[in-house]
């Protein structure tokens, strides 16, 4: 069976309170790649965004005995984007952003085997893309990376920033238009 996507059991999460180095390291496991993606997709660097899961594992560890029913990967995933918004502003880099985000598209058109001009046009979508969204607030642009790059649901998203889930849905929306303006102004169409 695979657990990738569900929540732990309540047994497991037992186990990790008592200190279950087995239990802790089952935990890590299940969630470590969707933890590192989502604070390198946020920083754009990978020794970051090993530091970023690190510390988001320690956060939850240490604050397991507060976590309340609900989906323990939203409340992980918050952990590791907070965290990962907190290096962020430190550094003040809304280009890393970018960076990473367009690198983790590269890597995907890599791996498709694709013809030079196809990688081409497809450079100049992403960057078209990219400087759409870099444009764009956080309360637009943050929905729209959280749901499209790391495929979190309406509901995780909504538990992340703390808003309701008809603000994810309007804010989605309008996102995604302002996208798809934009994209049509910058292609000259």
């Amino acid at each position: 069976m695979n657990t990738a996507g569900t929540d732990p059991s309540s047994a497991l999460l037992a186990d990790c309170l008592a200190g279950d180095e087995a239990a802790i390291e089952a935990l890590v496991r299940q969630y470590e790649g969707g933890v590192y993606r989502l604070a390198l997709s946020v920083l754009n660097d990978p020794i970051e965004a090993r530091e970023v899961a690190q510390e988001a594992f320690i956060t939850v560890l240490k604050s397991l005995r507060s976590y309340q029913a609900g989906s323990f990967k939203a409340w992980l995933y918050t952990i590791a984007l907070n965290l990962s918004r907190s290096r962020l502003r430190k550094r003040k880099s809304l280009e890393r952003l970018r960076n990473t985000l367009t690198s983790l598209l590269r890597l995907d058109l890599q791996q498709r085997q694709t013809l030079p001009e196809d990688i081409v046009i497809q450079n100049e979508k992403e960057r078209l893309i990219w400087q759409t969204l870099s444009a764009m607030d956080d309360k637009h642009r943050l929905p729209l990376i959280l749901r499209y790059y790391n495929d979190l649901s309406v509901t995780e998203i909504a538990e992340m920033l703390g808003v309701p889930e008809g603000t994810i849905h309007s804010r989605l929306h309008i996102a995604r238009e302002r996208l798809r303006v934009e994209l049509k102004k910058l292609a000259g169409e």
